[in-house]
């Protein structure tokens, strides 16, 4: 299976806890107002590439605590971008996914492959992000509205848990 990249950045320590391997997807229909991912956004640029490709890069980096999946919007791609979810936990990963989307949408929504990613997904940072409300003091998120969700507690739970670090 292909996924629509704008590229891929190993040993990141900015997208997530630990080292992680970023993968920015390509295409957003959120646009904020100030994205640092700009370039993500327009759904015809970046370029394709295989997600057996990806799972190697990660499996050849001993160093590495998860695979983060960034946009652009992953929930866009969610069957490759599941499907690369499901590589890393059998690689022993955890998975971070950020999304423009809030949980609530997500869960009201219930999009069979959407859902099939964010159970996958073991903290999602979700919520578009809000120029007025931009921080860097922020841990792994860009403005106050988006949270940190520990996705496998809240579905559990059946509210909103939040990551804690």
């Amino acid at each position: 299976m292909n996924l629509k990249i704008s590229g891929v950045v190993n040993d990141s320590i900015v997208d997530g806890a630990g080292f992680r391997l970023t993968v920015f997807t390509q295409g957003c229909p959120h646009a904020c107002p100030g994205c640092h991912n700009p370039q993500t956004h327009d759904p015809s640029g970046g370029y394709w590439a295989a997600v057996a490709d990806i799972c190697n890069i990660a499996a050849e980096n001993p160093l590495l605590d998860g695979i983060t999946l960034s946009g652009g919007e992953p929930f866009l791609q969610p069957a490759a971008c599941s499907e690369l979810a499901k590589a890393a936990h059998r690689l022993g990963l955890n998975v971070w996914t950020y999304t423009g989307y809030t949980w609530e949408f997500l869960l009201e929504e219930q999009h069979p492959e959407r859902m099939d990613l964010l159970q996958h997904t073991d903290v999602l940072v979700d919520g578009p992000f809000l120029q007025e409300q931009r921080s860097l003091e922020l841990r792994f998120k860009g403005s106050k509205n988006q949270r940190t969700i520990d996705v496998p507690k809240s579905l559990a739970a059946g509210k909103i848990i939040l990551w804690d670090t």
